[in-house]
């Protein structure tokens, strides 16, 4: 039996809790993720995953064994790339997150590129506002767009990421255009789940102000909430990434200009700078780089 590979698939399957799932992301027959499975248990001689018809959960033992064979395996990778031949290239697969919304409009371009000078290399990559545990999920890197990034995790910043109002000249005309936060009360408004979902905050200068939102139309994904904008739903906070290009050509225009909302940051997160692959290290450059000169 080929042990690591053995570790891998059960890693994997631990992570998915499938092993449909696993089969598809490591290419592989079910048939097979379920062998590779039993001969793991069978070599430590322990029952590792309890399946039911629904779901795969770890059983004691078999978290006992994924905290060591997620050691091992990173220390294979580090192995491997220690010892690659000089000017082999980045080779395997690496495994990301990110927003919906920032891997549709940036970070899939930025990828493509990436890939084309890496040739043996490969990218999974996983796009949600969920929350994962990045070791369980065996994330390489995240990238998550926060105020206070998690302070468990290694974050690295990529560009600063600013809001807008925005709503449709239809909406506008229609509704009429507020001059003041407070007026945003008597408006439709769109809020994200995760971000200021009904409280939204501005600034201006020294002044600060807090409005309470009807929000009739919430979303987990701000694109969902671009596009009802766009369709006359109402006002919508927007980052700019997103909503740049649709106020330059006017289906957009902006809302209380001279308000600001809270500025984040879009961060690439890691777990830890042990066992950082260079396949890693050279997306990090590359990320850094790239978003260094957004126009957004």
């Amino acid at each position: 039996m080929d042990r690591v590979t053995a570790m891998r698939v059960f890693a994997d399957v631990a992570s998915s809790g499938s092993f449909s799932a696993s089969a598809g992301r490591l290419e592989m027959s079910r048939a097979m993720v379920t062998r590779y499975v039993a001969e793991m248990e069978q070599w430590l001689g322990a029952r590792l995953l309890q399946r039911t018809t629904r779901s795969v959960t770890l059983t004691d033992a078999g978290e006992q064994a994924l905290r060591r064979c997620l050691q091992m395996l990173a220390l294979v990778a580090e192995v491997e790339d220690e010892v690659a031949p000089a000017g082999g290239g980045l080779r395997g697969q690496l495994r990301l997150t990110s927003s919906m919304s920032f891997g549709h409009a940036h970070l899939a371009a930025a990828l493509a590129e990436f890939l084309a000078r890496h040739p043996q290399l490969k990218i999974d990559l996983n796009v949600g506002d969920a929350t994962l545990n990045l070791v369980e999920a065996r994330i390489d890197l995240a990238i998550r767009i926060s105020s206070e990034p998690d302070p468990a995790l290694i974050a690295r910043p990529l560009a600063v990421c600013d809001s807008v109002l925005v709503a449709s000249p239809a909406y506008l005309t229609r509704a009429g255009t507020p001059q003041t936060p407070a007026e945003l009360a008597g408006h439709r408004c769109l809020g994200h789940s995760n971000v200021g979902r009904s409280s939204w905050q501005f600034q201006r200068g020294a002044l600060r102000a807090t409005v309470s939102v009807a929000t009739r139309l919430t979303a987990n994904d701000a694109t969902v909430l671009l596009h009802a904008a766009l369709a006359d739903g109402g006002i919508s906070l927007q980052p700019t990434y997103l909503a740049s290009a649709l106020l330059q050509d006017g289906q957009l225009q902006q809302v209380l200009p001279d308000w600001q909302p809270p500025q984040m940051s879009i961060y690439a997160l890691y777990p830890s700078r042990r066992h950082l692959s260079p396949a890693v290290r050279a997306l990090l450059d590359f990320l850094v780089e790239r978003f260094a000169r957004a126009g957004w």
